[in-house]
């Protein structure tokens, strides 16, 4: 353990106190001695003059190191759950050294200097440099970086993937209209992943920097005002395992319900109960496939200001809001209210709120009051139990008129005065201690009671602000108020791949861009439509002088959002698969393309072209007027999804795109199930079953999966209500083909059979037979008669098998 000299509050105050920092370290510092060690249920206690260092395991790969020095004052863990079931590591004992760790995974502690290294298989991937370092205002940690060292990680950013060589706040801050550079936004993260395949997560709420070798090029430096002296280390066989380790630590994101993957009808805002009536129909109308609609900030108060914390309808907008609900219901659309955390003092709440002592104080121990843009307000102090319960009450009885999920907005919280005091269950902390934990604990505070009072109900619950661990809460972020522009759409992969790296994959962005715009850009707003069948949640979303909802534009905009929000639905079987894969394997829906090729460090600098699951490659379009597009391939052979395209992977392609294509290719030996389009997700069913393979002789063995539940109860996992399909393909040279199709589990409502339309694309032409189970089809020229089995080649030259699916089946091409 290290100890800051007793000046560097004078030297951090001081105008150049950046370049005396880098200065600092040199000076003598005050060393802990090692006294003695114990192993422990706890884990491994090392006490030393200062205090005691706790090491202990969460997961095989993820260890934690937790300095508790005497007189320090410490806060909770955010990132890690309370109640965990601890892994067992085991201690050898050297003269010099202590070796604490499992197979996967091993903590080196100097006796000599008290600093940890961490070790994989016999090689060193971490070190600290001085370890933790302490003052009356000031605390964290210091690392070794290697020379060529990439580092991801520290929340939302615009700054590009690498993001080594900057000094970066920890503060969640609104970045309101933000477009191609950003250093502070509305979620950051303080923890990096690491092109050397570890993950290193600082658990501190407080307000602080990292320094990602800015200020030294060889030193990661942590820093906080305060909070917990305590960080996490990661380290699995591969990027996908060290973030499954991780979540399987942290806690796995549960599954969001089925409806949150379809279409959103979103504005700022709608203003009346006929208004959103009116809305609802027009997509009916029109064509469009709708599932939820969001209520923004109307739903309570007439106009922007004065009437937050009311959180009650107003009457005179909304005069018959459970009917309305319940008439939306009954449409398959199901509705999102906003809330926010702040409380007017001329809200119809103020008094009641401080009646229930519900609100943060200030130093004088009353409510404390601030001025911004929404009036003068007081903040729901979520971290007391009493005020939780209490604002959790309102929630109830929302959801008792019929309200389906909530939006969590401002909760960085967006103004948190420093002076500002919160009740934690043990004791107090001020704002600036737990400011980047408010929306962690808000999200907390919803998903715990709901889970409580509707057991078997999935939560929706969207939030801007969160912290580390705030993935196990069911928390679905956005990246902010991004400007309507071609530069907001730019940067929304990056944005998206950075969180989903830290287990948020369900980032999504307000599509077609939230804020300004002079006039409706047709083009950008396409662009940023057809990206979004490709990103977690499909939700338009803007303020309210251009229409952010398709049905209110012109018929070129219409017919092309049309098609690709339909495409969206005819994807839910994948789509929905991969949101059980993210519960239960921690794999992100938006993947980097170094997931494929870890080797390749040049791609974790890729923020264009991404994974959409293990079969699609999506490169967005984010300039105007561009007939072709540039995608990062990696290796092996891809197919256009749109017109069936060849092309050969390991390269930079160039791939033609007109207004109503964006490179979306198709890995060859990819299996994606499909349904026909559907106007609400209440619809759902694949009785009607497509699947798709892409077919080619570089392909030796592959296979995939479809989950099915009832896309709606909590449990279904945990009490193993849900189907798995499994697809296998063995290709013999292109002489002949072989799939397996399986069938395991079982939950209310699963189709007994489906009628299966299996299309094997990139055919060779020579294959002209079909054996099913045993069973000989020709391949015919054209379709047989719907509800039959047969087998044919369609307009494209695919094969296509048509058949009853019950059981495990084998096909075989030739």
């Amino acid at each position: 353990m290290r100890l800051l000299p007793a000046n560097f509050l004078q030297l951090r105050r001081s105008s150049n106190w950046l370049c005396l920092l880098a200065l600092l370290w040199v000076l003598p510092l005050q060393a802990a001695d090692y006294q003695s060690h114990q192993l422990t249920d706890d884990g491994l206690v090392i006490q030393t003059t200062d205090g005691q260092l706790l090491l202990r395991f969460h997961q095989p790969a993820v260890v934690e190191a937790f300095y508790q020095t005497e007189g320090v004052k410490q806060l909770p863990s955010f990132t890690l759950p309370t109640q965990q079931e601890l892994v067992s590591a085991g201690l050898e004992v050297q003269s010099d050294v202590l070796r604490y760790g499992t197979e996967a995974l091993t903590v080196l502690i100097d006796k000599a200097s008290l600093q940890l290294s961490y070790e994989r298989h016999g090689k060193v991937f971490l070190a600290e440099e001085q370890g933790l370092f302490q003052h009356d205002t000031l605390r964290g940690f210091r690392f070794q970086l290697q020379p060529d060292e990439k580092l991801m990680g520290a929340g939302q950013r615009v700054l590009g993937m690498d993001r080594r060589g900057h000094r970066l706040p920890l503060y969640n801050k609104a970045d309101y209209g933000y477009t191609t550079e950003s250093e502070q936004m509305y979620f950051s993260l303080p923890a990096v992943l690491s092109s050397n395949n570890y993950m290193l997560l600082f658990d501190n709420s407080a307000s602080g920097f990292i320094d990602l070798g800015k200020t030294e090029a060889d030193v990661l430096q942590f820093e906080a005002v305060a909070g917990r002296t305590g960080y996490i280390v990661a380290a699995g066989e591969s990027y996908q395992h060290t973030l499954q380790q991780y979540l399987q630590a942290s806690g796995m994101p549960p599954m969001p319900p089925r409806w949150a993957l379809g279409n959103y009808a979103s504005r700022f805002g709608y203003r009346t109960e006929q208004e959103a009536r009116d809305t609802v129909q027009r997509f009916i109308e029109q064509g469009f496939p709708l599932d939820a609609i969001v209520l923004d900030l109307y739903w309570f108060g007439p106009d922007i200001q004065g009437h937050m914390g009311n959180l009650a309808w107003d009457k005179d907008a909304f005069p018959n809001p459970e009917q309305m609900i319940t008439d939306f219901r009954e449409l398959g659309v199901k509705t999102i209210l906003i809330t926010e955390p702040f409380m007017l003092t001329s809200s119809n709440r103020w008094q009641e709120a401080v009646e229930e002592q519900v609100l943060a104080l200030n130093l004088a121990g009353k409510p404390k009051t601030f001025d911004f843009y929404f009036g003068n307000t007081g903040l729901i102090d979520v971290f007391k139990p009493e005020a939780a319960e209490w604002f959790w009450q309102i929630y109830h009885g929302l959801m008792q008129q019929g309200v389906a999920g909530w939006w969590g907005d401002l909760g960085e919280p967006e103004v948190h005065p420093h002076d500002t005091i919160h009740q934690l269950p043990d004791g107090t902390a001020t704002a600036d201690e737990i400011h980047n934990a408010y929306g962690h604990e808000w999200a907390k505070m919803v998903f715990e009671r709901h889970v409580r009072d509707y057991p078997t109900l999935r939560p929706f619950i969207m939030m801007r602000s969160g912290a580390p661990g705030s993935q196990r809460y069911g928390m679905i972020p956005w990246t902010g108020d991004v400007d309507r522009s071609w530069g907001g759409l730019e940067p929304q992969v990056e944005l998206a791949l950075q969180m989903s790296l830290f287990g948020f994959g369900y980032i999504h962005s307000d599509l077609g861009g939230f804020a300004g715009g002079e006039q409706f850009d047709a083009e950008m707003y396409t662009r940023w439509m057809q990206y979004g069948v490709f990103q977690p949640v499909y939700r338009p979303h803007a303020q309210e002088h251009i229409a952010p909802e398709p049905v209110f534009h012109d018929g070129t905009t219409q017919r092309i959002t049309r098609d690709f929000i339909q495409l969206r639905y005819r994807m839910l079987p994948y789509n929905y698969t991969l949101a059980y894969q993210h519960s239960t394997l921690g794999l992100p829906l938006m993947r980097p393309l170094f997931y494929l090729e870890p080797d390749n460090t040049a791609f974790i600098d890729e923020r264009n072209s991404y994974l959409w699951g293990d079969a699609f490659l999506v490169a967005p379009v984010t300039e105007p007027g561009v007939t072709e597009w540039t995608v990062n391939a990696p290796a092996g052979i891809w197919f256009d999804f749109f017109d069936g395209s060849r092309y050969k992977g390991g390269q930079s392609l160039t791939v033609p795109v007109t207004l109503e294509t964006i490179p979306v290719l198709v890995k060859a030996g990819a299996f994606v199930p499909m349904v026909a389009s559907m106007q609400t997700t209440d619809h759902y069913s694949s009785k009607q079953l497509e699947l798709h393979y892409w077919h080619d002789a570089s392909v030796g063995q592959s296979q995939g999966e479809m989950y099915e539940d009832d896309g709606v109860s909590r449990t279904s996992l945990q009490d193993g209500a849900f189907e798995l399909l499994q697809f296998h393909a063995s290709n013999q040279q292109d002489q002949q083909l072989n799939l397996t199709l399986t069938r395991q589990g079982d939950y209310s409502g699963m189709p007994a059979a489906r009628h299966l339309m299996l299309v094997v694309h990139q055919a060779p032409a020579h294959w002209q037979q079909v054996q099913v189970d045993g069973r000989t089809l020709e391949v015919q020229a054209e379709s047989v008669a719907k509800g039959g089995e047969g087998a044919w080649r369609n307009r494209d030259g695919a094969i296509v098998v048509q058949l009853n699916w019950q059981q495990d089946t084998q096909l075989t091409l030739n």
